[in-house]
């Protein structure tokens, strides 16, 4: 692969904006393990020629120095601008290096950071082009050392022997970083990508080697996995052990996991995003309850023409929904929306039980169901406005935590009507679910390529020709009897999803968010649990003998209660005039807390008074020039102007009368989400986020 990537330079006609580039020094050390190259490249940028005028340049300069190590398998590449450098300043890190787990693969990283002090009053535009020409370098990155592989291949280089040291030469060495993203240097496999900029953070791969558990085992893949590509085993076993660390004792089950990988086509920046507002979204609202605490009104019970029935030929579970005999209108006028979203998600919640039970069952894995719908009796009532706005909100929630969840969808008997709701409903479906979609007209199931290719015909319902007794209720419409006013379904519905004991709040830029609590009596204990559900905060705990004055909200962040949308509120309270150490002190140490992350802790108040806690936005600190950052640091610094971070919390005042036992036992820790998950071997040595005063 260093072969390969030399082959880039003095120019590379892959690159059309990379012009030419010179050797200012190259140095090799005795044993011939390291060779050190620094280069000035010359780039002719594609901005607008207006602004090449204004700044008075053609071409941009940038400084690289490249580091091969033989001995350790790595290759360092680090660049940075010489042009404009007291205005904008421009550091990338490239690293290849062999994969802990298969030493013939090469793993790769990239990560940037982008300084704009100022530029002619153009700052705005260069953020832009600069953010345009790094994420297009890094979609090329990877077709272009393909690209030279293959060259090698062809002049019929295909293996290059590794060094190895002589016994009589000195001995040097380079301490090396672990590397993030894994790619294949194997020129004929390449299933493995690096398009995106990888932000995991440094701790996911700490404990990558050396464990036992750092490999899933072969038997284990199959009966519960299905196939995986060694690339999607590793991308599974980093996203398990970045949670791990995140999510002290329990994580989500590998096979929740493996749904939000294969629906972001096993980006791991992009699944852990997903991912982790799935489970800030189940923990807020309590969905891994659903099951035992949801029971259906018997208006549902009657008209709602849905059900599970048996299971379609690949072991997946069946669900029927009969949505032509469904009275929509009458439903949601008799229900509002949060009822009928509740019934789908309790629906999606046994999907998966029945998912794990089949997996037992037939002895391999099943991850996902599939569901016929029957149009027969499909109308123009269906497009009732509120019915379709229902519709669309329930499809949005199911799209965004129970991915890769359907495995087919059999849409029978589609009527004249239904290109309609097609147009209407399409586009807030994902692209890889609509794949799924098998649309029959007519009686078009019952011939050919129909309904017996994937439903054996024992099970095939009665009301489709079949033999098989179908339980799933015939609808009709409901009694407008059963009808509720408007302002009854409103308020049913913030009752119905604001049982969550959780609060959401916003922090921007030079605007924490702050919630007091008074203290009447010393030696109580204040607890908290918040999750970071966007951004890095900092979290700070204050004691004043001051009253704060009333809390002044942000008027452009609004209060949401609903399920779809938690929303959040800000409010200071700290009066800009107070001084820290005169007007209020603080009491614990400010904690840095990563997106993503649950944090949960305490604090025994030692005086009366008013105690704050306050979450502020992380303002990234400056890496220096020597070390690698953080991925994850590199790129909320690329997101320049991206100035809020959203937190969920719930405090809590316990007095010393009511506390049983030590009062240090309230040890902070990262708590666990879900009852998609299990106890884990790591949950033992996982790292603490949080702080305890005692």
């Amino acid at each position: 692969l260093s072969q390969a990537y030399e082959r880039r330079f003095p120019t590379c006609h892959l690159i059309p904006m990379f012009v030419d580039s010179e050797v200012l020094e190259e140095t090799e050390s005795e044993d011939g393990s390291m060779h050190q190259v620094q280069r000035r490249c010359k780039l002719d940028v594609d901005a607008p020629r207006l602004l090449k005028r204004i700044a008075g340049v053609d071409y941009v300069y940038f400084s690289q120095e490249n580091t091969l190590n033989k001995r350790e398998r790595t290759l360092h590449i680090e660049s940075h601008n010489e042009t404009f450098s007291n205005r904008v300043i421009i550091h990338e890190l490239c690293s290849y290096s062999a994969h802990p787990e298969n030493e013939d693969w090469t793993c790769f990283e990239q990560s940037a950071s982008l300084d704009i002090k100022s530029f002619f009053g153009f700052e705005s535009t260069v953020e832009k082009m600069a953010m345009k020409q790094y994420a297009s370098s890094i979609k090329k990155g990877k077709e272009i050392i393909e690209f030279y592989l293959n060259q090698l291949e062809e002049e019929g280089i295909s293996h290059v022997p590794r060094w190895t040291p002589s016994l009589d030469a000195p001995s040097s060495s380079v301490t090396t970083k672990p590397i993030a993203n894994a790619i294949n240097n194997d020129a004929t496999q390449n299933d493995a990508t690096s398009n995106d900029a990888n932000s995991q953070p440094d701790n996911l791969m700490e404990n990558q080697t050396g464990t036992p558990d750092d490999k899933l085992d072969a038997d284990y893949i199959k009966r519960y996995l299905g196939d995986l590509t060694p690339l999607q085993e590793s991308c599974l076993i980093r996203l398990r052990q970045w949670l791990q660390e995140s999510h002290k004792g329990k994580i989500p089950k590998d096979e929740h996991i493996l749904r939000f990988l294969r629906a972001r086509d096993f980006n791991m920046e992009k699944a852990r995003e997903i991912l982790c507002q799935s489970l800030t979204w189940r923990k807020q609202h309590q969905v891994d309850y659903l099951l035992e605490t949801w029971t259906s009104p018997q208006v549902l019970n009657d008209y709602y023409t849905g059900g599970w029935h048996h299971h379609d030929k690949e072991g997946r579970p069946l669900y029927i929904l009969r949505l032509g005999q469904m009275d929509t209108k009458g439903l949601v006028r008799a229900l509002g929306e949060e009822s009928l979203l509740r019934h789908v998600l309790s629906i999606n919640e046994e999907g998966l039980r029945r998912c794990e039970e089949n997996t037992k069952v037939f002895g391999r894995p099943i991850s996902c169901w599939t569901c016929l719908v029957d149009l027969e009796g499909l109308n123009m009532r269906h497009l009732w406005r509120p019915g379709v706005k229902a519709l669309l909100r329930i499809i949005e929630v199911v799209e965004a935590n129970y991915p890769e969840t359907l495995g087919r969808l059999l849409i029978l008997r589609a009527p004249r009507v239904f290109p309609v709701l097609w147009t209407l409903v399409s586009p807030f479906i994902d692209e890889n679910t609509r794949k799924k979609f098998l649309i029959y007209a007519g009686n078009d199931y019952q011939g050919p390529g129909g309904l017996l290719d994937y439903i054996d015909k024992e099970v095939i319902p009665d009301f489709l020709g079949g033999e098989c007794m179908c339980e799933v209720p015939e609808g009709g419409l409901v009694p407008k009897s059963l009808y509720r006013t408007a302002e009854e379904l409103e308020n049913e519905d913030i009752s119905l999803w604001t049982e969550t004991i959780y609060q959401s709040a916003s922090v921007f830029k030079g605007a924490p968010h702050e919630v007091v609590i008074e203290i009447i009596d010393a030696a109580s204990v204040i607890t908290w649990d918040f999750d970071v559900c966007k951004g890095d905060v900092v979290f700070h705990l204050y004691h004043s003998k001051r009253a704060p004055q009333p809390p002044r909200k942000d008027p452009l962040v609004g209060q949401h209660s609903s399920i779809t949308a938690p929303g959040g509120n800000n409010i200071q309270l700290i009066d800009k005039s107070w001084t820290l150490g005169l007007d209020y002190s603080m009491v614990e140490s400010p904690l840095t807390c990563k997106e993503g992350e649950s944090v949960q802790g305490s604090h025994v108040t030692r005086w009366p008074g008013f105690y704050i806690l306050q979450w502020r936005f992380h303002t990234m600190p400056g890496s220096a020039s020597t070390n690698l950052p953080r991925v994850d640091d590199v790129l909320a610094s690329l997101q320049v102007s991206s100035h809020k971070c959203k937190v969920m919390y719930y405090t809590e005042v316990i007095g010393s009368e009511d506390f049983r036992g030590s009062m240090t036992s309230l040890e902070s820790s990262h708590s666990g989400f879900s009852q998609l998950s299990h106890a884990t071997s790591s949950s033992n040595h996982s790292q603490s986020s949080s702080m305890i005063s005692r």
